[in-house]
């Protein structure tokens, strides 16, 4: 694994779709962190959060880690997990449907 570019007194956001085990994650924060990064998050849409997910987290240099709800997560397990609902969204493109909109609004960055 390598780090391209300088994060030497930044914070930064790691982005993936999913964390599984969280050990590719776990590592990702190490390096930002002994290459300088001033604190490490991560978001993810869907925290699998499978095996040694929680105590990989829980152990790591990863400041926070916040996921979605779309699958279970038991995030009692560390204070280091924070989950965010996916029920306003759900609940807004079931309404534009129903009212025949178009929803790639909901979906454009």
């Amino acid at each position: 694994m390598f780090l391209i570019g300088d994060v030497v007194g930044k914070n930064v956001i790691l982005i993936d779709d999913m964390i599984d085990t969280a050990g590719t994650l776990c590592k990702a924060a190490d390096i930002l962190m002994e290459k300088g990064a001033k604190s490490v998050r991560a978001m993810a849409t869907h925290g699998v959060l499978s095996g040694k997910a929680y105590d990989n987290i829980e152990n790591s240099k990863l400041l926070e880690v916040i996921v979605t709800d779309s699958i279970p997560v038991k995030n009692n397990l560390t204070t280091k997990i924070k989950v965010l609902s996916c029920a306003p969204l759900f609940a807004d493109v079931m309404k534009m449907v129903h009212e025949h909109q178009s929803i790639s609004s909901k979906f454009v960055i």
